[in-house]
């Protein structure tokens, strides 16, 4: 349809990993009955690719409790050569990194203080750029099995502290040099992306449902909800090629559109018979192309704009009792099979 958004970087398939935890569920299960602590249904690592705004991949995982580079093992199953890899420090390893240059992709992730390295070339200041300072000397790798992998380290100092209080920062990044350390340190900050697009998942979505308490419930319906954000795309992707990519990025309300879907739905298929949408199910994808875009071209932006902000003021915390950690949905449910089989 033509809805792209501009490319982050020419010639690379820009994809970004992230873990999303599943929210807490409610203690139905009889196993979850006399735990105290949240009931964790599972995770899964989720792959975005913002130039079409759609999730290419989920891997579920049943254990609350399990680590997200635990999965990693699957995610490195799609890797291929002229890809982008993009993700927050946790997925920093020598492994995944040396395995993604292998297969001839690229990545920019935040360096975790784990990563060993050998600096190779002095610490020279690159440029100048707000927030920060930055340098970007090449840095030496080696692998557990002693492969090594030269790659660029990019430093920047910020003027603001983060949230944790980090003055520094420090990017591995095995894009080419002609990219420059500006280039990748702000394809970094776009990382957030992903972030929000977990947002309107659970907000208007329904996403993770806390009445889902077996692992596998829970996960299927949020893989259900990963499909529904995937058709959102395709409706943003119609309303950019007619409207222009900055009005729909700006202006418009996922929240607006989710409403109208949700308050339309019942009504229309009343109205409109299942067997009179059956024309769609064998419709080529070209042709169905051209019933969006023209369907697009009667939207009026006016009705989906978001409401403006108000500041927001500082929230006040009440003392509370301090409850115990998350608990595991899928051990306990384990423990209690193997109580229940046990003579």
């Amino acid at each position: 349809m033509g809805g792209e958004r501009a490319p982050w970087l020419d010639g690379y398939r820009v994809k970004m990993v992230d873990g999303n935890c599943l929210e807490a569920s409610e203690h139905r299960l009889t196993a979850l009955r006399e735990a105290t602590g949240r009931a964790l249904p599972g995770k899964s690592l989720v792959v975005y690719e913002p130039p079409h705004g759609l999730v290419t991949d989920g891997f579920p995982c049943e254990d609350g409790h399990a680590q997200e580079r635990s999965l990693l093992g699957a995610v490195l199953e799609t890797v291929a050569a002229q890809a982008l890899w993009m993700a927050d420090r946790n997925f920093c390893t020598r492994a995944f990194l040396g395995e993604i240059d292998t297969r001839g992709g690229c990545f920019i992730i935040r360096q975790h203080q784990g990563v060993p390295f050998e600096i190779l070339s002095p610490l020279q200041a690159y440029d100048r750029t707000p927030p920060g300072d930055m340098a970007q000397p090449r840095v030496c790798v080696v692998e557990a099995y002693g492969a090594k992998h030269v790659w660029r380290r990019v430093r920047r100092k910020l003027d603001h502290a983060t949230r944790n209080g980090a003055t520094l920062i420090h990017i591995l990044t095995h894009v080419p040099r002609q990219i420059s350390a500006k280039r990748v340190a702000q394809r970094y900050r776009n990382r957030w992306t992903l972030e929000t697009a977990f947002q309107p998942l659970e907000a208007y979505f329904h996403a993770e449902s806390n009445t889902l308490g077996y692992p596998k419930a829970a996960l299927f319906g949020f893989c259900l909800a990963l499909v529904a954000y995937n058709v959102l795309a395709v409706v943003l992707g119609a309303l950019r090629s007619v409207h222009g990519e900055d009005p729909v990025e700006h202006e418009v309300s996922l929240y607006y559109i989710a409403n109208e879907i949700a308050t339309t739905y019942t009504g229309m298929m009343i109205a409109i018979p299942e067997p009179e949408w059956a024309i769609f199910y064998a419709m080529p994808k070209a042709d169905l192309a051209v019933v969006l875009l023209a369907l697009a071209q009667g939207v009026r932006l006016q009705a989906l704009r978001k409401s403006p902000k108000s500041p927001q003021s500082a929230r006040y915390k009440r003392p509370g009792i301090r409850k115990k950690g998350p608990i595991s949905t899928a051990k306990l449910l384990m423990h209690r099979k193997a109580q229940l089989a046990t003579p």
